[in-house]
Parts: structure tokens; sequence; C-alpha cells
């Protein structure tokens, strides 16, 4: 497959040595992790040691990892998980959540239970103020992303986590796109939940944990065999459990590295934005270093998206999750953006290898695309 893929946030290629850690538990004979025997004891030690890493990457004990087969497994987890252990109050969730958080806040209005969204202000950050006025009706849950998947907007989780303890709330962050991308730590974001992916980290698809205070009670999803302390049964992937933890290994590892080099493409990436009279969302807001998300007027951004990728760029519109839907995105909406110019936005997520090279060209094709893209709209016209 060739082109110049751009868009990390949505998936990342697998670490070819995450790879290598893996396919002893792909190829050779393997072990339950459950059984006692030798091969069941080996698979269970290679679990433990990468509960160990996912740990040490998070900032967290290794005691309150517990993998889930996904980050929205594991969203679902901690929402519905801790809710329906809580009484019967309100569940406050951010306007920009992914929708593995919103939904299921809003299917837990089934068992008596409410929920609200939080509202943001113009670059995406949560409005304090109407928080503190929600948090005085009696609530469960608050559920706030570290970092928001399209704009790469930045939460001040640890503030906010502050707020909903103050009101007796329990706090959860979805902080999927923050790891590998910013320093990490669940002890000092104040939360009582977190969710982490493998995939977005040049990890496995199918590995995923929620990072839990084990203070917290939960109520688990899936009832079996009891795995996972019994809070999430079902036979361990273990192949995709050892890269996950090889993969957050190197997240460690490289994090400097990915923060200066993807920033300064970004940087770069923006000022030649710049001349093209392009709309960038959040960016007076702390973003992730390796994300922009733009918009042109009057140029849809599934055209502009399909129009790049015949180029040779792998850009998206929003959210992985929900390309295939028609509606402009809800994240900025809630930004108070208007329907036609959030219909145009096209997201860039830059990753470790690509280039200031790889940027120029972009650039130029944007710019061909746009200016293309324009004159047949005022044909049509």
């Amino acid at each position: 497959m060739t082109g110049i893929y751009l868009d990390h946030n949505a998936t990342t290629t697998l670490d070819s040595r995450v790879l290598e850690v893996m396919l002893p538990w792909m190829q050779a004979q393997s072990g339950n992790p459950t059984s006692r025997h030798v091969f069941g004891r080996a698979a269970r030690n290679a679990i433990e040691h990468a509960r160990a890493q996912v740990a040490e990457a998070c900032g967290a004990y290794a005691s309150q990892v517990i993998f889930t087969g996904s980050g929205t497994e594991a969203n679902n987890f901690a929402v519905k998980g801790i809710s329906a252990n809580q009484p019967a109050r309100q569940i406050l969730y951010s306007a920009i959540e992914h929708p593995c958080v919103s939904r299921p806040a809003i299917a837990m209005q089934q068992l008596g239970l409410s929920s609200q969204a939080i509202a943001v202000d113009g670059n995406g950050l949560i409005d304090s103020a109407q928080l503190k006025m929600q948090l005085k009706e009696p609530t469960s849950l608050v559920s706030v992303m570290l970092a928001n998947n399209e704009t790469g907007v930045i939460q001040n989780v640890a503030t906010l986590a502050e707020m909903a303890r103050e009101a007796g709330a329990l706090m959860h962050t979805d902080a999927v796109q923050g790891l590998g991308k910013l320093p990490l730590s669940f002890t000092d974001l104040n939360v009582h939940a977190m969710t982490v992916s493998s995939h977005k980290i040049h990890g496995p698809q199918g590995a995923a944990a929620l990072i839990l205070d084990k203070r917290v009670d939960i109520q688990p999803l899936l009832h079996g065999g009891g795995q996972e302390r019994g809070l999430r049964s079902g036979t361990e992937n273990v192949a995709a459990i050892v890269g996950f933890g090889m993969a957050c290994e190197l997240a460690v590892t490289n994090l400097s590295y990915f923060a200066s080099h993807t920033h300064a493409l970004r940087e770069q990436f923006e000022q030649g934005l710049a001349a093209l009279n392009v709309m960038v969302f959040g960016k007076a807001a702390s973003r992730l270093p390796n994300t922009s998300f733009f918009a042109i007027d009057g140029i849809e951004g599934e055209t502009l998206v399909m129009a790049l990728d015949r180029k040779g760029f792998a850009v998206a519109s929003g959210s992985a999750c929900s390309s295939d839907s028609t509606e402009p995105s809800h994240v900025l909406l809630a930004m108070g953006v208007a329907s036609d110019l959030a219909r145009g936005a096209v997201r860039v997520s830059f990753g470790a290898h690509n280039t200031a090279e790889q940027v120029a060209d972009l650039l130029a094709t944007l710019k061909q695309e746009i200016l293309r893209l324009k004159q047949l709209t005022s044909i049509a016209a």
C-alpha cells in the first residue's frame, strides 16, 4: 500500500519491535492463562509483565490495570459499570466526548439515571462554571476526555476531577489520545478511572485497559470465568496484551522525540495553512502536538479528503469511528461552529515517521485541490 499516512489519531502501524514480542504467543504452543500447568503459567507471567508496562506508562500501579478488548469497551465499562453501582444520580459527560462515552451515558437512562452534556467554549474547553452548576445535582460520574480526538484540545482534567470529588462524584477520563503523546499520570490527573488503548501507540488492535482506583465499586460488563479479578471475564488475548505492554514501553521512551517532532510538523503545516484562508479549530488552546483540525469555507470535508486520497495523502474528516456519518462533527457544533463550516472539517494527525518534506508536499497539493474544488463550485453555481 502506497501513500503518505497522516491519520495517526485513528490508528497506527504495528511497530516491528511490538510484533517481535507478540509472535511467540501467536506461533508457538501457549497455554490458557488460567491453566495451572507450565504453559498456562508462562502466559500468566507474560500478561502480568505487560500489566506492569502499561501501569508504568500511565503512572499507575499494576493492580489498577484491567485489560479489555478495546477503548470502546473500557469506556463502556467505566460509564455503565461505575454508574450501575451508584445511587440513581446523574451522569455528566462533556459535549465533545467520543460516542463510546456519550452513548453509554444516555443508555443508562433506561436504568433510571439521568445524563447531561457539559458545554464547552469556542476553543473546545470545558465550561467549568456550567460544570459547577450541574454538580449541584447529585452526580454519580463525570467523564471528560483528556485530549479530543478531532481537535487535539487538552482539558485540565485534574482541576475538573477536583470539582467532581468535592461534589461527591467519581471522575473518569478517556485518555486514549493522550497516551504516547503527553506525559500521563493516573495519580496526577486525580481521576478514579482512565481509559487507554494499544492501537493508538503502534500496538496491536484488540487490546486496551481501564485504569481503576481499587476503592471504586464497579459492575462488570461481562460475567463468566472471572478473569481480570472478576471484572472482565473472557480468556485473555495474550499476544495482543503482550504487544500492548511493549508498545507502552516504547511510547514512554519515544515521548519526548514524538512531541517535539510532530509539533514541528504541525507548526510547519499550520503556517502553510495561514496563506490559504483556513480556519484552524482549537488553535488558542493547548493541543496534542501532532493534531491539526481545519476547514475551508465552501468546501466539503469529505470531498477534500477524497481528493487528497487520490493524490496519495491519507487524512480524515473527523473521528474514524463515525466517518460514515454525513452529519457535521458534533465536536465542532458543541464549540459553536456553524454547520456549513463544520462540514468542511479535515483532520491531519502526524506520526513520528512523517517528514517536513511530506508536509511541504501536502501543502502544495492542498493548495492545488482547494483551487480546483473552488473552481468547480463556481462553475456549478
